[in-house]
Parts: structure tokens; C-alpha cells; sequence
């Protein structure tokens, strides 16, 4: 295993965090203390992030490696995890429970979205992040695990059973509340949480208890 990962607790099931781009484990710090009294909670540095190391090679940062290097991470674990993502780390859990249904316990997504099904509006958002890359701290190469280049989460939203806890601050972006209810029409397990208040890292912030607390209450509902 590559990846750089931070483990704490224990009990039943493991969850693991998956950051948004540009950040690493620390932004976990409040909810894994919250959560660790009940359960063994994990979070990664992706490729070129955080501890993790940052090859220079660019066929290994993308979202098909990520997402081998995030089943890397759930083999070290006796039973089935529950995925826990913010913003990119939302969409990897997201595209995880498209490719590979049925290993997920469970997935929670944060302010995140399921991508793009027009060729043209995933080809916008490729360019917004080829042209910002310099604002997110990490290595160009790196941010490239930002682009999309096909539309498997949308055209899988049906089809994906896995329960999934969607939540959005109501003071982050509109997109991100409109894509939570975008996710909970499209699939048949999904439920949208607004945390009012809450920004675009509110996982992070004051909401962190309110985050940890949605994400104890999914895990208590599920089958």
C-alpha cells in the first residue's frame, strides 16, 4: 500500500475518510475523534497529497488509480467499510460504489457531485481545473486527479444500491444542495441532509459535531 493512512478507535464497521483536493488526513482531525469511540476510522493522503508520496508520473493520478490505491486501503480491513468523502474525495466514493458494487458497507458524500453526463460541461470543469491547479497546494500532476474523462457515476446512479447518506451546507455553493438532490432522486438508497450553516469544509469547522453526528445516525440505520 502507497498511500499514506492514519488510523485511530476501533469497532464496528471501519470508516474511511477520503479529502477533497488540495487537502490531506488533518482535515478529518474533528470528525475521527468524534468517531473513533465506536468505530476504527481511517483517513488517507492521496497521491501527491498530505504524507502521501508524489511520483512523477501522470498515468498514476487519476480516478481509476485512485481508486485501485483506495481498495488497497479497504483490503487491510476485516469487513466491509464505510466510505466517508468530501468534494473529490465525495466523487472517488461515489465512482468506488459504481465500479465495484457491493464492497462498500455504506457511503457518505460531502458538497460533492456525481460529475458530468455532457461531454462539454465535464470538458469546462477539466479546464477550470487545469487553469486554477496553482490555488490548491498541490503538485499540477496531482490536481490532474481532479478531471473527469467519462461519465461512469451518472450513468450508474440507478443501479447503485449501496446506502448513501448525501450532506450539503446550505452556505456552500447552490450546486452542491441541488446535486445532493440530484443524488437523492437517481438513486434507489440515497438521503439528502442541508446542515444549515454549513460551508464548503464544514467537516472541518463549528459542524464538525453535526457532521460526525448524520454520519453516526446513517451508520445506525443501515441494513
Amino acid at each position: 500500500m502507497r498511500l499514506h493512512v492514519v488510523r485511530a478507535g476501533q469497532g464496528s464497521p471501519p470508516i474511511v475518510f477520503i479529502h477533497g483536493l488540495g487537502n490531506s488526513t488533518s482535515t478529518w482531525g474533528r470528525c475521527m475523534e468524534l468517531l473513533a469511540p465506536k468505530h476504527e476510522v481511517l483517513a488517507l493522503d492521496l497521491l501527491g497529497h498530505g504524507e502521501s508520496p508524489a511520483p512523477d508520473d501522470p498515468a498514476l493520478y487519476t480516478r481509476d488509480a485512485a481508486l485501485a490505491d483506495i481498495d488497497d486501503v479497504l483490503a487491510t480491513l476485516p469487513e466491509p467499510a464505510v466510505l466517508v468523502g468530501h468534494s473529490l474525495g465525495g466523487y472517488l466514493a461515489l465512482a468506488h460504489a459504481a465500479t465495484r458494487p457491493g464492497v462498500a458497507r455504506g457511503i457518505v458524500v460531502i458538497n460533492t457531485g456525481p460529475g458530468f453526463r455532457d461531454a462539454d460541461k465535464r470538458e469546462a470543469w477539466n479546464e477550470r481545473s487545469r487553469r486554477n491547479w496553482h490555488r490548491f497546494g498541490v503538485s499540477e500532476l496531482a490536481t490532474n486527479l481532479n478531471l473527469q474523462h467519462d461519465s461512469v457515476v451518472m450513468d450508474h446512479l440507478a443501479d447503485m444500491t449501496v446506502p448513501t447518506l448525501v450532506l450539503a451546507g446550505d452556505l456552500d455553493r447552490p450546486e452542491f444542495t441541488a446535486s445532493g438532490q440530484y443524488l437523492e432522486r437517481k438513486m434507489p438508497h440515497a438521503h439528502l441532509e442541508v446542515v444549515v450553516g454549513g460551508e464548503h469544509s464544514m467537516h472541518e469547522d463549528s459542524h464538525a459535531g453535526d457532521v460526525a453526528a448524520l454520519i453516526e445516525a446513517f451508520i445506525a440505520r443501515l441494513p
